[in-house]
């Protein structure tokens, strides 16, 4: 079955404690487990940015649904294309808590034709290869609705 995948960047729209962006997470993982999407989503507290995988009309789902949420606004989508894996198989929705300069970062990356890169060996540039050896650490051994705050929360 291809995969594709999205990746954006968001506004936090208004105050978001803890406890209402487990709920927000806990919300996504049971939608996007029915879509058979997956995915992490990071959040520095004013801003997000997600990027999450999958068949085809799945991830058309789960981007409608993104795209009507009231938790964020200014969404930027950073890249949309085919994926040749799923790079985060476990997690059906994962949140991680970051420092604001690292989602600057990874927006800031190379996030056109992300996939084809991620075949070839991607640069150390882009913004899925940052993602992915930012989250490489958080991956073994934890389950999927847990969030992993950064030692700044």
């Amino acid at each position: 079955m291809p995969l594709c995948a999205i990746a954006y960047v968001s506004d936090v729209a208004g105050p978001l404690s803890a406890a209402h962006l487990d709920a927000l997470v806990e919300d996504a993982i049971r939608f996007n487990s029915l879509a058979g999407v997956t995915g992490v989503l990071l959040c520095d507290g004013s801003r997000f940015l997600q990027y999450f995988e999958g068949p085809d009309d799945g991830v058309s789902a789960v981007h409608e649904r993104v795209l009507q949420a009231r938790s964020h606004r200014a969404i930027h989508k950073l890249g949309h294309a085919r994926v040749p894996q799923r790079f985060f198989p476990y997690w059906s929705m994962r949140w991680l808590g970051v420092e604001p300069a690292l989602i600057e970062v990874l927006s800031a990356g190379d996030w056109e034709a992300f996939a084809d890169r991620i075949a070839g060996g991607s640069p150390a540039g882009s913004g899925m290869e940052r993602l992915l050896q930012f989250v490489a650490p958080h991956l073994p051994g934890q389950a999927a609705s847990q969030p992993v705050r950064s030692a700044a929360e």
